[in-house]
């Protein structure tokens, strides 16, 4: 099944549709984060099976052993095995990251349409919160965030989560502000509708357009802010694999001639922000090129 979704994607690239270089770019990024959603689920199962030997079990194994029949990505400074820590990252990846932008999304969104709804006061206090954290530089954000909660997976994403509440925020309210002049808004108001009746009917479908585009370019972005999380010591604990870790501690020993230790966890990293990069410059291009067709 796994080989037939792949194929038809495959399939869907080859051909040249009326999406053109967007549809492709779509095409690539949902091939890529199919690809590592499958290697998500299926190595945990694989590990518990015994078809793939535990991350973290690695005393048996020669340290920075090369890459060979055995050991097809090698093995880090505990005898780990890299490529069965490389899998199981993506897992842990995909996981924090969608924890962090779900939660963000159920934040931002809401807050958003509040305060472009109500205006006032509301409206002012809460652009002043997210305009100060906005302005924060998002790795620096984290790092503070992630050094205040500690290590942990919960931890990385409420430190994540807090980083792109901002954006979401920012994004629907001042579409919210937009919709709320429309006449249709107006004749609801007039007609005696309450405001979380006309939020919910009326402009949540109308503000949330341009929400999937945000969140998977965020997932992208937040890909690389947990991997440096990581890479600086703040992520998750060391018995987690983590692609991030895991470059920090070959950090030193990639300077010796041993290349496979970051080269694999960072390969893995590269491509799976490349993907979801790709996923939404093409979506971000077709909703661009749909509204331009329908004004015509």
């Amino acid at each position: 099944m796994a080989f037939a979704s792949f194929s038809l994607v495959l399939s869907f690239l080859r051909v040249s549709p009326a999406g053109g270089l967007s549809a492709r770019l779509a095409g690539w990024g949902v091939a890529i984060v199919v690809v590592y959603s499958l290697v998500a689920l299926l190595t945990p199962a694989l590990i518990q099976l015994g078809l793939l030997a535990d991350p973290n079990a690695g005393l048996a194994n020669p340290i920075y052993a090369p890459p060979s029949l055995a050991h097809w990505c090698g093995t880090d400074r505990l005898g780990r095995d890299v490529c069965v820590r490389t899998l199981a990252g993506s897992g842990v990846a995909l996981q924090v990251v969608l924890i962090a932008l779900l939660l963000a999304l159920l934040i931002g969104v809401p807050l958003g349409m509040v305060s472009g709804y109500l205006g006032g006061w509301v409206d002012r206090l809460l652009v002043l919160l997210m305009d100060t954290l906005y302005t924060l530089p998002v790795l620096l954000l984290s790092v503070v965030l992630a050094f205040l909660l500690g290590r942990g997976l919960p931890n990385a994403a409420a430190a994540l989560c807090v980083v792109y509440v901002p954006q979401y925020f920012r994004v629907v309210r001042n579409q919210t502000a937009q919709v709320k002049a429309e006449l249709f808004v107006e004749a609801a108001q007039s007609l005696g509708a309450g405001p979380v009746w006309i939020l919910r009917r009326y402009l949540l479908r109308n503000v949330i357009t341009s929400v999937p585009v945000l969140l998977t370019l965020n997932a992208a972005d937040a890909v690389l802010v947990l991997g440096g999380l990581g890479f600086l010591g703040l992520g998750l604990p060391e018995t987690i694999p983590e692609w991030g870790g895991d470059l920090q501690q070959a950090l030193t020993a990639v300077p010796t001639g041993i290349w496979w230790t970051a080269l694999f966890p960072g390969l893995a990293m590269f491509v799976l922000v490349l993907g979801l990069s790709f996923l939404g410059e093409g979506l971000e291009q077709w909703l661009s090129g749909s509204s331009g067709g329908s004004a015509n």
